[in-house]
């Protein structure tokens, strides 16, 4: 994009019409991350809550050098819950592992459940198997919600010593955390994970049933390719 064209969204984003603004924000999609962070961030702080929610989204996609300052900031600091869970989730987008310590501050020590939720998905993001003991609060969690997020990201860390802690949800009543069941024992391969995929994939719901069946051939895909590698071609 031409200096012409980034001098025009950095206009529009001083402009005081809110819908400019948010125009001018989803233009920068296209523009790399070292040209779009510095004008993302003039809008970090709008008046206009759902443009400062794109805005901090934006900066898990266009990090510059102080982009991780900057959200670890907002997850720890903003009066917003909203803001604070989209500072949370750039976090994860960014899997600096930087990130860790103030995702688990986030999970444990924010009032908000979405704050909580956004901070589990990210653990996940990160691949970190330490985050194993807070996923596993997180899945005991009574908030459905906060289980598929545990789950999703036990399967991201592929941490196979949860799989027994996750596999008691084979048969919940949300047929969510079923799916997310399903998709994240793609990532544990063990003969407990296929004969857990097998079940689900009777499952009456149907995403769940397809999203076993996508698991089960990851595992058998990837048995074979562990196969192939073990006995090469003569």
């Amino acid at each position: 994009m031409s200096a012409v064209d980034l001098q025009h969204i950095a206009i529009q984003l001083d402009s005081e019409n809110s819908k400019d603004r948010m125009l001018a924000l989803a233009m920068l999609r296209d523009v790399p991350a070292q040209d779009a962070a510095p004008l993302i961030r003039k809008v970090i702080n709008d008046q206009n809550i759902q443009i400062r929610s794109m805005a901090v989204f934006a900066m898990g996609l266009k990090p510059d050098a102080d982009t991780f300052e900057t959200l670890v900031r907002l997850v720890e600091t903003d009066p917003d819950y909203g803001i604070r869970a989209d500072a949370a989730g750039a976090l994860g987008y960014l899997e600096d592992p930087r990130a860790f310590e103030t995702l688990v501050r986030a999970f444990y020590e924010d009032t908000d459940w979405l704050v909580r939720f956004s901070a589990a998905v990210s653990l996940g993001n990160l691949k970190n198997p330490k985050a194993h003991d807070v996923l596993i609060d997180a899945l005991n969690s009574t908030e459905v919600v906060m289980q598929q997020a545990a789950i999703a990201a036990i399967g991201e860390i592929g941490d196979l010593t949860a799989l027994d802690e996750i596999l008691r949800f084979a048969q919940s009543e949300d047929w969510l955390v079923r799916q997310r069941l399903a998709e994240a024992l793609g990532n544990l391969p063990t003969p407990k994970s296929e004969s857990a995929l097998r079940f689900l994939e009777k499952d009456a719901h149907p995403q769940v049933s397809e999203a076993a069946q996508i698991s089960l051939k990851r595992l058998r895909d990837r048995a074979d390719r562990s196969h192939g590698s073990e006995n090469p071609a003569d």
